[in-house]
């Protein structure tokens, strides 16, 4: 069974969707991603934020992120419960944008609020990124 709770950022990032946490145990999607990105296939990996208290390896950072550094503070389980929900540490980024879905944050807080954790992790989720990489633009 997932811990969805443990295993989504409290940004809204959905890491037990993500590839670096399912290439733990995938050793082709492990591969796939070294070749990929260039990188040693033992470095490709990831455990999801709150395991590794805010630090992710592959990104080579040794302090926790803004978002999780600021949840961690305030005693929140994600950043919608926040009284200043949006803030600017969850500004979109044009830097891989196609390749990192941080552009998903605030949707996904706010499908968490409305739809409740679980609902939204096990019924949406993997929905909004399947949209964000390979959806067609509407108005």
């Amino acid at each position: 069974m997932i811990d969805h709770k443990n295993l989504t950022a409290p940004c809204g990032l959905d890491c037990f969707n993500c590839p670096r946490y399912l290439a733990n145990d995938n050793e082709v999607l492990r591969q796939e991603i070294a070749t990929k990105t260039g990188t040693d296939p033992a470095e490709v990996t990831c455990e999801g934020c709150r395991n590794k208290g805010g630090v992710v390896a592959f990104q080579k950072r040794t302090e926790p992120c803004n978002v999780y550094r600021c949840t961690a503070e305030k005693g929140l389980t994600f950043c919608s419960e926040c009284d200043e929900f949006p803030c600017d540490h969850l500004h979109p980024y044009a830097e891989m944008a196609t390749v990192v879905p941080h552009n998903t944050k605030v949707f996904n807080l706010c499908l968490i609020k409305k739809m409740g954790h679980e609902s939204w992790a096990c019924d949406k989720a993997a929905k909004v990124k399947e949209v964000y990489y390979k959806g067609k633009w509407k108005l």
